[in-house]
This record gives C-alpha cells, sequence and structure tokens, in this order.
C-alpha cells in the first residue's frame, strides 16, 4: 500500500512539472508574438522627410567635429591695425589742392599718388637747391687750393679759414636741400639740372584702403593737416580684453576661438602674439593680440568681436547643440539610415517596374547619445553604440525630426 502511494505521488509531481514547463513555453511565445506585434505597431524610431521637407527646413547634413571645449577664459574686444599698417598722411609743405586721385574706399599701393598741391613755395626750395648744387663745386675747388697754399706756407691762414667755412658750409645747406627735396618727392638730380616744378605729389607710404579723405580742391592744406587715412587690413589681427583673474592663463601661441558681430555663423581662429603688461585701471583687464589665421577679406577695424581661450588642445567629438534634442531625461540625434533607403530604393524599383507610384523620401533614424560638455553653441557627444564611419548626421532642426516623429507615432496609435 505504501509502495502505491509513493508511485502515485511521483507521477503526479511528473505531469504538474511537464505542465510549469507547457506554460512557461506557452508564456514566451505569446510575449514574443506581443513583442512582435509591439515593433510592427509600436513607437517607431525612424521619420521620413520628403526632399521638398528638406529644402523647406534648410537641413544640413554632416559628420562629427573634432572640438576643443575646455574653455577656461572668455573675452570680448574688437578687430585692429597695427600702428604700422595704419597711414595718416599729412604735406611735408602746406599749399592748395590741386587735383584728388582717390576716393574713400579705394585701394591703393605702396608709391601711388593721392594728391597734388601746388604753391610758390615748392619753387623756392628748389631754387635754392639749385643755386647751392652748382656753387659747390666751385667752392669745394677753391677750399682744396687754399688747403694745399697754407700746407706749403704760401698762403695765409686767414684766407685758408674762410674757403674752408665757405665750402662746409655749403655742403651741409646742399645736403639739407636735398633732403627736403626727396621728402617732397623731388629728384634732385632734375631739379639740379634745371627742371623746376610748382607742385608736389602726395604719396601713399603704404598698401591698403583709403578710409577718409579730408581735403577739396582748391582748399589750402597746412602742413599739419591730415589729407588722407589708409590702412592695410590685411594686416588686421584681433584685440582682446582679459580680466585680472585669468590673466595667469595666458600664454603666447595659445588658441583663441572668436566670431565677429555681424558675422555670427562664421568662426575664427587667433593666436597670441602679444599679451599686454599693464592693466586698465577702469576695466581691471589687460591687453592680448593674436594673429587671425584665416583669410581676414571683409573684416573692418573697429568690428566688436568675442572669443573664447583653450588652455590645452585636448579634442573631443562634438555637434552643433541643434543637432541634439532630448526626450525625457534621454538625449538623441539622428541619422540617415542607410540601410532603410537602400531597401527603399530597391523597393521603389521593384515597384516602378510593375507601375506603381512611390513617393521619395529620407530615412532618418533616432540614435541614444549622451550629452557632455557644452561650450559656445557645441556639445560633446558620447555615443551608445557604435556608428556607421559614413553616418550621415543632422546637424540642425533635430527638433523638426522629433516632433514629426512623435506625431506619426500619435497618428498611428489612433
Amino acid at each position: 500500500m505504501n509502495f502505491r502511494n509513493k508511485d502515485f505521488k511521483m507521477k503526479t509531481r511528473y505531469f504538474i512539472v511537464i505542465f510549469i514547463i507547457a506554460t512557461l513555453a506557452s508564456c514566451a511565445t505569446q510575449n514574443k508574438k506581443q513583442e512582435e506585434e509591439h515593433d510592427d505597431h509600436g513607437e517607431k524610431a525612424t521619420v521620413v522627410l520628403s526632399k521638398m521637407q528638406q529644402e523647406a527646413l534648410d537641413l544640413s547634413l554632416g559628420t562629427f567635429v573634432m572640438r576643443n571645449l575646455t574653455t577656461v577664459v572668455k573675452a570680448n574686444g574688437q578687430l585692429e591695425i597695427a600702428p604700422a599698417n595704419r597711414a595718416e598722411i599729412t604735406a611735408i609743405i602746406g599749399g592748395n589742392v590741386k587735383e584728388i586721385r582717390v576716393f574713400d574706399g579705394d585701394a591703393v599701393k605702396k608709391g601711388q599718388v593721392l594728391a597734388v598741391l601746388e604753391h610758390p613755395d615748392y619753387i623756392k626750395v628748389q631754387e635754392d637747391f639749385a643755386v647751392i648744387a652748382n656753387s659747390l663745386e666751385y667752392l669745394e675747388q677753391d677750399y682744396l687750393r687754399y688747403k694745399e697754399l697754407f700746407n706749403n706756407n704760401v698762403g695765409s691762414g686767414k684766407d685758408y679759414q674762410k674757403a674752408k667755412s665757405d665750402y662746409f658750409t655749403a655742403k651741409a645747406k646742399y645736403q639739407g636741400l636735398k633732403s627736403r627735396l626727396r621728402l617732397l618727392n623731388f629728384s634732385p638730380e632734375n631739379v639740379k639740372n634745371g627742371q623746376i616744378s610748382n607742385t608736389i605729389n602726395i604719396i601713399s607710404p603704404i598698401s591698403g584702403s583709403v578710409i577718409d579723405v579730408n581735403i577739396k580742391l582748391g582748399t589750402y592744406v597746412d602742413a599739419k593737416d591730415m589729407m588722407f587715412e589708409i590702412v592695410d587690413n590685411s594686416k588686421i589681427h584681433a584685440d582682446f580684453m582679459v580680466y585680472e583673474k585669468d590673466v595667469h592663463l595666458l600664454r603666447i601661441g595659445q588658441s583663441i576661438h572668436f566670431t565677429v558681430a555681424n558675422r555670427p555663423e562664421s568662426e575664427f581662429t587667433a593666436t597670441i602674439f602679444a599679451i599686454g603688461e599693464k592693466f586698465n585701471p577702469n576695466t581691471r583687464a589687460v591687453h592680448i593680440h593674436a594673429n587671425i589665421i584665416e583669410n581676414t577679406e571683409g573684416l573692418i577695424p573697429g568690428m566688436y568681436i568675442t572669443g573664447h581661450l583653450h588652455t590645452d588642445k585636448n579634442t573631443v567629438r562634438t555637434l552643433p547643440s541643434d543637432a541634439i534634442v532630448n526626450e525625457g531625461t534621454k538625449s538623441f540625434i539622428f541619422i540617415v539610415d542607410n540601410q532603410h533607403n537602400e531597401d527603399e530604393s530597391e523597393e521603389q524599383i521593384h515597384e516602378n517596374e510593375e507601375g506603381h507610384e512611390h513617393s521619395e523620401g529620407t530615412t532618418f533614424k533616432k540614435v541614444e547619445i549622451v550629452v557632455g560638455k557644452k561650450d559656445d553653441g557645441y556639445s560633446e557627444v558620447k555615443l551608445l553604440t557604435n556608428l556607421p564611419e559614413n553616418a550621415s548626421i543632422v546637424l540642425n532642426k533635430a527638433y523638426y525630426l522629433l516632433a514629426d516623429m512623435n506625431k506619426e507615432n500619435l497618428e498611428h496609435d489612433h
């Protein structure tokens, strides 16, 4: 009797185990089916945009940008020209304006004639030089003759001293007038040969652009009056103000990234070449000067700039902040789903062969990421899954893609 009871219990346990296994298998199958149904009918992680939609959004595609986000110093300032590349032009001797050959904004070359002045004083300077130049040879010969007589104890010392004084006085005046003629852009040789002019040419000392014209035809210009101002904008540099607390972080050769107020979409890079040695008493800041690496065409002195200084050369993977969207506590980017688009292309070819219509569009896939450091409109991107090397990333309007995807999911649920 005991044997039968024991056998009955073992059979009962066996059937219970078989039942449990069957139940678990059924549940697993049902769960898998539900997951598949959820994949088919639940939320999708992709969105399709037509070519027209992409153009309307001005959607931009690209790749990750390696940037330095270890910014510790912010700086403001303006674009400046070194004193050696800026010229205020005056006349050596005053005169009346006869010709003006340039206008405000004109590009000029070094040595180019900017204006012509005329005045009787120009004639007098040339006449004085011609007289001295032509008498200097006679005075030199007279001096040498008296010197020889004096050395041979034939001539008097008084005559020798006078000849010597007359010659060296004339020689000094000759050299002075010669230098003056060259300042006035006259040729001493031509003047010596009798070519006298009542006009002088005002010459540009540097190449650059005319930014100021302060004369009019017929007016008298004094020697101290500024006639033109010329700047060489090709030598423009960035001049920043850095506050006292950050000065110890500055080093020659460090890079500064900056933007210009009227061109915020363009970023420039400059390298520090000089650091001021004194504080501005009002702002407690020092000037730092930096050479601009990129092409400076279109940049004008005085433009307001904002920049940030990097203290090391470490770079990280970044994207523009407009390429990243948040949903709850998670962050996402969108990439072009190449595999899906290839499948769609094959399907389109097949349907076109059968005469069916197929709407063109690009599929974008949502990819979860982790956002790291942020600076100046860029954010560090840390990937949770590997992306294809040729992944094409949406660089702007990511919020629109997320909204459009969520809209499709809501419409699908209803």
